[in-house]
Order: structure tokens, then C-alpha cells, then sequence
């Protein structure tokens, strides 16, 4: 997933890193030749539209609100349909009272009517204060988990990774994460919880415990899930 840091210049852009406190108990329990973080890239806040999350400090906050309600303005001039230009209000009224619009709780259908506005404040936008700055690995972590990011976790004999998904994505959505072939062939996943995992000691004593469900397609995954998928290859 990419970050853009809006009117931040004290952070070093690129790939980083996320520590992930709890892959850290797991790897304890299964070792493995690798341990692998969930990684975020950091991108520049003029290339803020083709970021997943923007963070900014509070004094840079009026300025983004500022772009989108120029583009609010500006299609509004067009004289929009009826359908459109009650959104564009609403985000409007959201904007001038200093709010951003991933706040409003936008409807399926108001999301498809703006689709291809590449509107700034859609996205998730993190506040942060500068001194945040002097340890990105907690940084990142906060603004993973206020962006509604969580993980799942895999576990075996040549790697321990965490995966970033959303929140709300199901277990085929979290297979493609992985890989396509698996989500083309997912028959099932095999979950254990986070809980139940460090609780029982490990995998095989947890599956012991009857602590691993089957779950199908349509299960929404959980923060931390162990996490073994079976596909047809």
C-alpha cells in the first residue's frame, strides 16, 4: 500500500517496514527461515492521488480540504445532474465545516457516482504532530490501524509474514493477497485466532484444542488470523 506524506519533508520516502508486535510472538512458536513485516510505501504529497492513505500535520489540513472543495466548486459551475449534485453538496457542506469527506459515511451508490473524481479527502487522512515523526515504525502502526488496515498472518517452515488487508475483506479477497492462483482455486481457509494460538502454544496444539475452523469464501477476515488457505493448484 502507498502513504503520501502531504507537506512532510522530515520523512524518508520509499519502502518501510511495519513491526508487527504480534508476528513476533508467533515466530517465537513456529520458526521459520523468514520473518516478514507488512511493508508500506511512502510516496510524495504531490502524488497524494495515487495513495491508499495521506498523512499530513494538523497546519497542512485546510490546504487539502481547499483542493477538493475547488473541484466541488468547479463541477458544480457544470450544472451536474440532479444525483450528482446532491453529493457534491453534501461533500461540500463536510468540507466547509472542516471535515473530510471519508468521514461522511458515503452510501455503495454515492461512492459510484463520484468514482473518478480522485478526490484527496475520500481517502483515509491520518493528523499527525511532527514529534511522531522521530519513530516511523510507531507511526506507521497508528496509521495503519486508523486507516482501518489489519493483518493476517501465515506461519511455516520458510516464512512468517504478516499480510495487510482491509477491514471487512473476506478470505477470498485475503487469498489474492497472497497470490491470484490461490484465490482462482480457494476450496477453504483454515483459521486459528490470534488468541487461541498464543493460548494453546502454537499451531498443532491449538489444532489439537479444536481451536482451527473451516471457513468459506465469504468469512470476513480478522485482525491477526492465522491463516492457511486450500486451493486447487
Amino acid at each position: 500500500m502507498k502513504i503520501s506524506a502531504f507537506a512532510i519533508s522530515e520523512i524518508t520516502l520509499g519502502k518501510h517496514n511495519v513491526k508487527e508486535t504480534r508476528l513476533d510472538q508467533v515466530d517465537k512458536l513456529v520458526k521459520a527461515k523468514k520473518k516478514t513485516y507488512p511493508q508500506v510505501e511512502l510516496i510524495a504529497g504531490e502524488l497524494a492521488q495515487d495513495a491508499d492513505v495521506i498523512i499530513l500535520p494538523q497546519d497542512a489540513k485546510m490546504d487539502l480540504i481547499l483542493k477538493d472543495l475547488e473541484f466541488m466548486e468547479t463541477r458544480l459551475a457544470k450544472n451536474p445532474l440532479e444525483q450528482e449534485r446532491i453529493v457534491l453538496d453534501k461533500m461540500k457542506a463536510a468540507l466547509e465545516k472542516e471535515e473530510f469527506i471519508s468521514t461522511l459515511g458515503l452510501t455503495a451508490a454515492e461512492r459510484e457516482i463520484i468514482s473518478g473524481y480522485g478526490l484527496f479527502t475520500l481517502k483515509p487522512v491520518v493528523v499527525i504532530k511532527k514529534e511522531e515523526l522521530d519513530d516511523p515504525g510507531t507511526l506507521l502502526a497508528r496509521v495503519l490501524a486508523e486507516s482501518k488496515y489489519i493483518c493476517f498472518l501465515t506461519v511455516g517452515d520458510k516464512e512468517n509474514r504478516a499480510w495487510l488487508i482491509k477491514q471487512g475483506t473476506c478470505a477470498w479477497e485475503a487469498a489474492g493477497a497472497i497470490h491470484s492462483d490461490i484465490q482462482q482455486g480457494f476450496i477453504r481457509a483454515e483459521i486459528i485466532s490470534f488468541t487461541d494460538f498464543i493460548a494453546c502454544g502454537g499451531e498443532t496444539q491449538s489444532k489439537q484444542a479444536g481451536k482451527m475452523r473451516l471457513e468459506q469464501k465469504d468469512y470476513i477476515m480478522q485482525d491477526a488470523d492465522l491463516v492457511n488457505f486450500r486451493f486447487n493448484k
